[in-house]
């Protein structure tokens, strides 16, 4: 038998009002349709569910003992089909996979983690730092949050540019280029290193020295900006990369930094999510706290 779910909130209203007329009233339906409900419910349920004493009606044993779980699903029902209107961060229960570029984790990520650990302590955060394909994955839901250097190819991958970076370069102390000005031949001559997850022995970079026509050699391509930091410290590769994410990562280490030799445009720095989760308010609140967290790191007082 097929169910009409229509008839639980007709059985709710009965149950409550007592009467065909008054959950007709409450339902704001006629009571001759009331009554059409109230017959189909006797049928569905074998039950005579009200029964008439005189004036008035009464529920059966049955009703009786059903009206709290009646009750309960048609509330439940509502709330699963209205709108969220509030987030309760202290019972959130929920894990999100986030995938940023490596510097743009090890600069804000401990920051992110914190204030959602304190802000909504049953939220767990798997940051993500396996290489891939980014937009396919936050379609398929493997990915919550992710970053880009750029706009997504897919047109229900939304974004958000969250800051613009720009590029320097990092070089060991005593480098050859830290001696006088770095024109753009003596930062072409050198030996390079690039950083790019797929490998990548060009990028961008290439593009700009080629209008000068100079060319550059690049030595190697590194998976993570951690380990062409490292490289270039123990090296005399030089690697350009954008300033303000790696800067905590090369005062560490001890790099020298110096402006780029050439003109060269800001990197763009955009959160994604597919847009499932445009109406959900947990990540809603999860990319406004991710889009905080990096914006406060491009603040005028730490870029």
């Amino acid at each position: 038998m097929q169910l009409d779910l229509n008839l639980l909130t007709a059985l709710d209203a009965l149950l409550e009002e007592g009467s065909v007329a008054g959950a007709a009233a409450r339902l704001h339906v006629t009571a001759p349709a009331m009554s059409r409900s109230l017959g189909r419910i006797r049928k569905a349920t074998g039950d005579q569910i009200l029964v008439r004493t005189g004036r008035s009606m009464v529920p059966t044993p049955r009703a009786l003992a059903m009206r709290a779980e009646v009750h309960a699903l048609v509330q439940q029902a509502h709330h699963l089909l209205s709108p969220e209107q509030s987030l309760d961060l202290e019972a959130l229960d929920r894990v999100f996979t986030v995938r940023w570029h490596d510097a743009l984790t090890a600069a804000c990520g401990t920051a992110l983690t914190a204030a959602v650990h304190r802000r909504a302590p049953g939220v767990r955060l798997r940051l993500s730092a396996e290489p891939g394909t980014d937009d396919p994955e936050l379609r398929r839901g493997e990915v919550d949050l992710a970053s880009s250097s750029g706009p997504p190819a897919l047109a229900d991958i939304r974004h958000r540019l969250v800051g613009r970076d720009r590029l320097v370069v990092a070089v060991r102390p005593g480098h050859p280029l830290t001696e006088g000005s770095p024109s753009p031949e003596r930062y072409a001559a050198a030996e390079h290193l690039t950083v790019s997850r797929r490998g990548s022995l060009r990028d961008p970079i290439d593009d700009a020295l080629a209008t000068l026509g100079l060319g550059r050699r690049v030595v190697a391509a590194g998976p993570t900006s951690t380990f062409a930091l490292r490289l270039a410290l123990e090296t005399d590769l030089v690697v350009t990369l954008p300033d303000t994410v790696t800067r905590e990562a090369r005062d560490r280490l001890g790099l020298i930094t110096l402006p780029a030799p050439l003109r060269l445009p800001d990197v763009p720095l955009y959160l994604l999510w597919h847009q499932r989760y445009d109406d959900d308010c947990a990540h809603t609140w999860l990319r406004d706290l991710a889009t905080e967290t990096v914006q406060a790191l491009f603040a005028p007082g730490n870029a």
